[in-house]
This record gives structure tokens, C-alpha cells and sequence, in this order.
């Protein structure tokens, strides 16, 4: 099945989202939930998607996992716990015991927040790491291109462990910059435990202008580095709607992977993420009509 591999929820009456008082995010501004997105998922002939958590909140976590349960699109979620916490595995195994918890796939920490760019290089953030591990579950990296040289020591560090890096790490793409990101994007992915997401490059570039041939350098590096079998798409909904809609989101991904033959397509739309995250077939109660 097609997979969207990263997408989003939130309802603002529930918890504060102090990120979304940013100018740019006007647009989202809002509650977004499963019955705004699930139609142009199908549209699409998104068949499966993962859910990826949005504050460092593991109540936000157990809401997602319960809530996966009822939606037949929501394949896995990645959610949040405190890497730094001596008692990670404890809530681990909390959240897996839990409404939802088969349905989690890995762990995400919002790195490009942090201050410290060796943030992933503290000895509780990779002892954090290594509960993740030993928990069979992904850890999806967030960072910012500055912060890569951490993520790369981290991951050799940390033989065994699956990593998804989110966004490319966020490349310069309104600028028209490659260097040093290109550079550090190779030398993370000659790592083989590393996976990476072409999502989210429509808000990296220029919002108001961005063109295909503006993400396509980026996407290009990035499926030579790591090559079709590890890397999965995924839409960034509803943060992409302050650049595109979903629709276009989905034809762009199409378009920067046009030059690919079917079969490393299809990694790149469900193959790669089903097999990284463990996701199975859709639910039984949605299944029925969908793509394969």
C-alpha cells in the first residue's frame, strides 16, 4: 500500500501549542484532525500513514495511540517520551501496555529546539537512545543542518539502532544552498542503520514561489545517498499547508521521484516505511476499495 509516512494532529483547546503563534503559521492556526485528512489521503491512494508526534507531551503520545485504534489510515505512531528520564524504558513499556500501544513504531524528540547542536551526543540522551533500541522501536531524528555532525557520531555510536531522519534535516532550500548539508547528508547516510523522509522541503523553500525545480537538487541528493529502499515519503500535513496543499505535496513527491523505475517508486511510497516502522496491512474496517 501507499504510505504517508509523517503527518500530524492537533487540537488546540487540548494543550498549548506556542509554536503556532509564529507569523507563518496563521494558516494552521486551527484543529486539524483524522476526518479533515482522510479524504485527501484516499484521494491520493494513501492506503496507511504514520502519525508523528508534535509536543514533547507522552499524554499527547497515549491520546495518539488511542485514538490510532478507531482510525482505520493510522498505521504506527511516533511519539514522544523523555530520552533523559533514568525511567525511559519503564514508560515505554507504559505506552505499549497501553490504549493503542501495539500501534507504536518509534520515538521523536524535537532536537531542533535545542540549543546544544551536540545535543545527541549527552550520555542520558543516548542512554535514552539505547531504551529505544532495546524497545524495538525507531527513533525518528528532527534536526537542523548545523546539527548533523551530532546525529552522525550518534548513529555510529549507537550500532543496531534505527534511524529515520526527518525532512532531510531541514536543507537551506529558500536559499538555494546545497553545501555543507549535501556534504553532511552523504556522511550520514553511508551509515546503514540511518532511513530518511522526503517530506517537509515545500516549507524549507520559498513559500510563496517554491517550484519543483527548486526541491529537485535536494531530493536528488538525497535519493542518490541513500537510494530508494531508505527513503519513504511523507506529506508533513498540516504543516504543509502553509506552502501547498496535500494534493500537491503528493504530486511533487511524484514529480522529484519521476526519474525512479516502479519498483524503487514504490519503496519510496509505502515499501520502505512499512518495512522500517513494522507497519502491517490497513485495518480491517478500512481496508476494503483501497489500493494495494
Amino acid at each position: 500500500m501507499r504510505i504517508d509516512a509523517h503527518h500530524h494532529l492537533w487540537e488546540l483547546r487540548g494543550r498549548p501549542h506556542a509554536w503556532l503563534d509564529a507569523p507563518e503559521s496563521t494558516a494552521i492556526r486551527r484543529d486539524f484532525g483524522m476526518a479533515e485528512l482522510t479524504p485527501h489521503a484516499r484521494a491520493a491512494g494513501i492506503g496507511g500513514t504514520v502519525l508523528v508526534q508534535v509536543l514533547p507531551d507522552a499524554d499527547e503520545t497515549r491520546e495518539f495511540l488511542a485514538l490510532a485504534v478507531g482510525e482505520p489510515l493510522v498505521a504506527g505512531v511516533v511519539g514522544w517520551a523523555d530520552l533523559t528520564a533514568p525511567g525511559i524504558a519503564d514508560t515505554l513499556t507504559e505506552l505499549r501496555r497501553g490504549p493503542g500501544g501495539d500501534l507504536l513504531v518509534g520515538v521523536r524528540h524535537l532536537v531542533q529546539g535545542e540549543a546544544d547542536p551536540a545535543w545527541l551526543g549527552r550520555p542520558d540522551v543516548r542512554r535514552g537512545l539505547r531504551a529505544v533500541g532495546r524497545a524495538g522501536l525507531c527513533y525518528d531524528l528532527l534536526t537542523l543542518p548545523h546539527q548533523l555532525p551530532a546525529a552522525i557520531a550518534t548513529v555510529r555510536a549507537l550500532p543496531g539502532q534505527s534511524f529515520v531522519l526527518d525532512h532531510l534535516s531541514k536543507p537551506p532550500i529558500a536559499r538555494g544552498e546545497l553545501e555543507p548539508w549535501a556534504g553532511l547528508l552523504r556522511r550520514l547516510a553511508r551509515e546503514p542503520g540511518v532511513f530518511c523522509k522526503l517530506s517537509g522541503l515545500v516549507t524549507e523553500a520559498d513559500r510563496d514561489r517554491w517550484s519543483v525545480t527548486s526541491l529537485r537538487p535536494y531530493a536528488e541528493t538525497a535519493l542518490d545517498a541513500f537510494g530508494p529502499e531508505r527513503v519513504m515519503f511523507g506529506s508533513d500535513w498540516p504543516v504543509c499547508l502553509t506552502a501547498a496543499s496535500y494534493e500537491q505535496v503528493v504530486r511533487t513527491a511524484e514529480e522529484l521521484t519521476d526519474g525512479l523505475g516502479p519498483d524503487e517508486r514504490a519503496q519510496v511510497f509505502g515499501g520502505t516505511a512499512a518495512r522500517v516502522y513494522g507497519l502491517g496491512t490497513p485495518k480491517a474496517s478500512g481496508a476494503g476499495g483501497e489500493p494495494a
